[in-house]
């Protein structure tokens, strides 16, 4: 039987060694992983809690991730992991539709980091959370007085998105706040108008006359105030106020039909 020329040895043997060497090393880090996911968070380094908190956040496990943020902010408070737990736990908070808490950790960054370097994301998430895609459409779905509707949150939303758009106009989330607060402002006219039509299809006029002229106040040139000033003009007509009724109607002639008649983009259209 012949013997392998020496060089053949040599490579095999070297090719060996690499592949063994290899497999070692990914074993450990399999090994590593699955140590990290086996120790008891309090036991963990602030990597590793960051990191199993990160991956948990991503894979959406929002409440896993949560609690991993909390353990790493009350026993790591300082540096910069500790920073982004806050603003991932106000992320993950707003996720799992924890709106209170979200807001929160996001107010608490902002005490503790006013100049961070995520204290636009910080007012975005405050934001969001106060956010209610459907505040306009729900005012006159629901069965409830259209009077006692809360807009607090959608308010907050808007002073929390134009803080951002005022203070970071160069940040990543300005164009998204932007749209935001048009939205808004279009739904809390329209929400003030709904609340109009309900007052005036009972009966009460003097307080559909008050709600109307808050959406015109309140919110100029929003597409709802149209409506407004049709149901100011039928109010006072009910109300036999014939005179203002007509100094009202020449308002609404010459403000919306003078104009040649173009095609108006939903109110709840997001521009």
């Amino acid at each position: 039987m012949r013997a392998q020329p020496l060089m053949n040895t040599v490579s095999l043997k070297t090719g060996l060694l690499l592949l063994i060497a290899s497999l070692m090393l990914t074993g450990c880090g399999w090994f590593g992983d699955m140590f990290t996911r086996n120790t008891e968070p309090s036991k963990m380094s602030v990597e590793q809690l960051y990191r199993q908190a990160r991956d948990a956040m991503n894979a959406g496990n929002y409440a896993d991730a949560i609690k991993l943020y909390e353990t790493l902010e009350s026993r790591f408070p300082y540096g910069q992991q500790a920073q982004q737990a806050i603003l991932d736990q106000a992320y993950s908070q707003y996720k799992l539709g924890e709106r209170a808490q979200s807001i929160s950790a996001a107010d608490r960054y902002l005490k503790l980091f006013p100049q961070g370097d995520g204290a636009d994301y910080a007012l975005y998430i405050k934001g969001l959370a106060n956010f209610i895609e459907d505040l306009g459409l729900l005012s006159f779905i629901a069965s409830q007085d259209l009077s006692e509707r809360d807009q607090k949150s959608a308010r907050e939303s808007y002073a929390s998105f134009k803080q951002l758009t005022e203070k970071f106009p160069s940040s990543r989330y300005h164009t998204d706040s932007l749209q935001r607060m048009r939205y808004l402002v279009n739904a809390l006219s329209m929400n003030e108008v709904h609340i109009a039509r309900y007052y005036f299809n009972r009966g009460a006029y003097q307080a559909a006359i008050n709600r109307a002229q808050n959406s015109i106040t309140n919110f100029p040139n929003t597409p709802a105030n149209e409506e407004a000033l049709r149901l100011i003009v039928r109010s006072h007509a009910a109300l036999g106020n014939t005179q203002v009724a007509a100094d009202t109607e020449r308002v609404y002639r010459s403000t919306y039909q003078k104009a040649p008649e173009v095609q108006k983009a939903p109110w709840w259209k997001i521009w």
